[in-house]
C-alpha cells in the first residue's frame, strides 16, 4: 500500500536526543581547552537565560571559553579523581561541579574576571517559583503597560486575558480598569504562573540574571583557589532556562 499523502502534524517541542558521540564530542573540547588556557573557572547563574548568558559569551569572544552543560559531563571530562584528572589538580575544581554550573576557561587575569562578574547584572522578569523580591499592587484606574515608553493602558482586546489573570476589570471608554487597588503580589511569597505573568504583562522585572564565580584552578600550580564572598541563594537559582548540552561551548 503506498504512503499516505496527508499531512502529518510534528511536535516542534521534540528535542533529538544527544548521542554518544556528541558527548564525546563535547568532553573532548572540555579536554582541549583545559590544554590551552592558563585557568578555567567554576561558576553558578542565577535567573539563568538563555539570552544572558549568550551575551556573556559574545562579551568574552575570542579571550575565553565557555562550557554550560550537564554537570556530570563537565566533571567526566576534567577527571574527579587524582588518577583520572586531564590536568594536574583539575580535579579538585571537578569534584565541585554539580547543579547549574558551567566552566570559563581564560588567561585573563583572576582580578579582572572577578571584577567583571561582580558588575554585571541583567534584569528580567521572575518566572513562577520565584519568590516576590517586593510587593506590587497595581491602583486603580486603568491597567497600564509599564513597558512601554511613556506607559499606555492596556488595549480592549486584552481584558479577557487580564481576567483569566486574576483581574477584576471594568471597560472603560474601550479601556481595561480596575475599580479598586490589587495586590499582584507580595514581597517573600512564591509567584504563581498568573502573577509572574501579569508582572510581566506589566513591565515589572523582578529577578535579576548574575554569574556567580565560585572556584578557579590555575594551570601553571595546579592549585585551585575558592572564591570569597557569599554563594547565590536557591531563591536566585531557581526557574532558569534549560540550556541545550554545548550550546554555549563554541
Amino acid at each position: 500500500m503506498p504512503k499516505s499523502k496527508r499531512s502529518k502534524l510534528v511536535s516542534l517541542t521534540k528535542v533529538e536526543k544527544k548521542t554518544r558521540e556528541h558527548k564525546s564530542a563535547m568532553m573532548e573540547h572540555v579536554k582541549e581547552n583545559a590544554d590551552k588556557w592558563k585557568y578555567c573557572w567554576l561558576f553558578e547563574v542565577g535567573a539563568m537565560r538563555n539570552a544572558h548568558l549568550k551575551t556573556v559569551r559574545n562579551l568574552w569572544k575570542g579571550s575565553a571559553r565557555i562550557f554550560f552543560s550537564r554537570s556530570a559531563l563537565l566533571a567526566k571530562a576534567l577527571g574527579t579523581t587524582p588518577e583520572e584528572e586531564h590536568r594536574m589538580g583539575i580535579h579538585k575544581l571537578a569534584k565541585q561541579i554539580e547543579g547549574q554550573v558551567g566552566l570559563l576557561f581564560t588567561d585573563t587575569e583572576p582580578e579582572e574576571v572577578i571584577e567583571w562578574f561582580a558588575d554585571f547584572a541583567q534584569p528580567d522578569f521572575a518566572r513562577a517559583g520565584n519568590v516576590a523580591s517586593r510587593t506590587v499592587i497595581l491602583p486603580a484606574g486603568p491597567v497600564m503597560m509599564h513597558h512601554s515608553d511613556p506607559p499606555v493602558p492596556f488595549p480592549h482586546d486584552e481584558d479577557p486575558q487580564l481576567r483569566r489573570l486574576g483581574l477584576t476589570t471594568k471597560m472603560e471608554r474601550g479601556v481595561p480598569t480596575l475599580q479598586a487597588p490589587h495586590k499582584l503580589c507580595q514581597k517573600g511569597k512564591v509567584l504563581t504562573a498568573e502573577q509572574a505573568q501579569l508582572l510581566k504583562l506589566t513591565g515589572e522585572k523582578m529577578v535579576t540574571f548574575r554569574v556567580g564565580l565560585i572556584a578557579r584552578w590555575d594551570a601553571a600550580t595546579g592549585e585551585v583557589t575558592q572564591v570569597e564572598g557569599p554563594r547565590l541563594t536557591q531563591d536566585e537559582i531557581i526557574s532558569g532556562d534549560a540550556e541545550d548540552e554545548g550550546a554555549m561551548s563554541e
